[in-house]
């Protein structure tokens, strides 16, 4: 195991993840699957307005996909779609440029600064927000809203294989 890659942060989000199981009745419904690094992602969401009122996921994926997912589930409730797509932004920019992000909102995903160094952990660190994008995309279609998709659809090298559950 790399020292560097999995620190005591990352391992730390990755053992206190919260909202792990499935919604009752979600409005969308999302399994993200990567096929770099086999990592999986089963994501529900409720969307009201543009706004998250709900969420749930099921993943198997290393301990870096699991705490980004970590910071997801405990920051998700009542944000917007474009927070969301802030969030991805940023993280993107923290794996690509190795940036740190700003504070307030995102803040909590400085741990995965060392991430950047490690290409081929792109994919598994970015897979729990491109779930979640895509569920919010879904949900909207569902309540006739028409979202661009975000940064779900940038041109990243990642090769993500999504599937509606409903």
């Amino acid at each position: 195991m790399d020292l560097k890659l999995y620190n005591k942060q990352i391992l730390g989000l990755a053992a206190s993840i919260s909202r792990v199981g499935r919604l009752d009745a979600p409005d969308a419904s999302v399994t993200a699957y990567s096929r770099i690094c086999g990592s999986r992602i089963i994501v529900d969401v409720k969307l009201t307005n543009e706004i998250i009122t709900d969420y749930a996921h099921e993943l198997r994926a290393c301990a870096i996909g699991q705490a980004v997912a970590s910071v997801i589930a405990e920051t998700v409730i009542g944000l917007t779609v474009d927070q969301i797509d802030e969030g991805a932004k940023i993280l993107n920019s923290i794996l690509k440029d190795k940036t740190l992000p700003p504070p307030g909102l995102w803040a909590g995903l400085e741990p995965f600064l060392p991430v950047a160094d490690f290409r081929n952990r792109h994919s598994s660190a970015l897979l729990p927000f491109h779930g979640l994008q895509r569920a919010l995309f879904e949900a909207s279609q569902e309540q006739g809203q028409y979202l661009e998709g975000g940064t779900l659809f940038a041109d990243q090298q990642i090769d993500v294989e999504f599937r509606k559950n409903h």
